[in-house]
């Protein structure tokens, strides 16, 4: 995620926020694409993808993106969301016990799929009904038969506002794609 300066320290803690939501509030999986071929996606119902399995793909990694940012998803649910999610729990955990996580939403813009197992998000994160990340691109890799947020997501924001809210970034950070 890339913001000015200023912007990035007042921001940081809520997008923080949406992320680690995010990651533990998804709840559907969906089969890997039926076509090797790239297909890119606008999130809307409208949307009419190359292919059944990418429309599924699509379907599901906008499900499981926005429910691991969503402020109503229990953390073990969060920790099912994420890449290596196991890896992140005591993250997750610290974060959702910080006031601002209560409020964090996100909506997909699009999806674009990258291979069978890997797609790249273009996402909008909200706090309290302020938008704090707009157009922002980050990851989804199919695991365990579960679309989910790439850990490169979530250790990027916890990177950058990890000291402001008090969290520790995790060791698993080092290794995230």
């Amino acid at each position: 995620m890339r913001f000015h300066h200023k912007a990035r320290r007042v921001y940081l803690a809520p997008v923080l926020g949406l992320v680690l939501v995010a990651a533990t509030s998804a709840c559907s999986s969906g089969p890997s694409p039926s076509s090797s071929t790239p297909a890119t996606t606008p999130a809307s119902s409208s949307a009419s993808p190359t292919a059944t399995g990418s429309a599924a793909a699509v379907a599901a990694i906008t499900t499981n993106w926005n429910e691991f940012f969503s402020s109503s998803t229990p953390n073990s649910k969060r920790v099912e969301l994420l890449q290596n999610g196991s890896e992140f729990s005591a993250a997750i955990s610290a974060f959702s016990k910080s006031p601002m996580a209560s409020a964090v939403t996100s909506k997909v813009d699009s999806v674009t799929l990258t291979s069978a197992t890997t797609a790249k998000v273009k996402y909008d994160l909200t706090a309290a009904g302020t938008t704090v990340a707009s157009g922002q691109t980050g990851s989804a890799v199919l695991q365990d038969g579960t679309w989910k947020v790439g850990d490169d997501v979530f250790c990027g924001l916890l990177t950058e506002g990890a000291s402001l809210i008090g969290i520790a970034v995790p060791a698993a950070c080092k290794s995230a794609s």
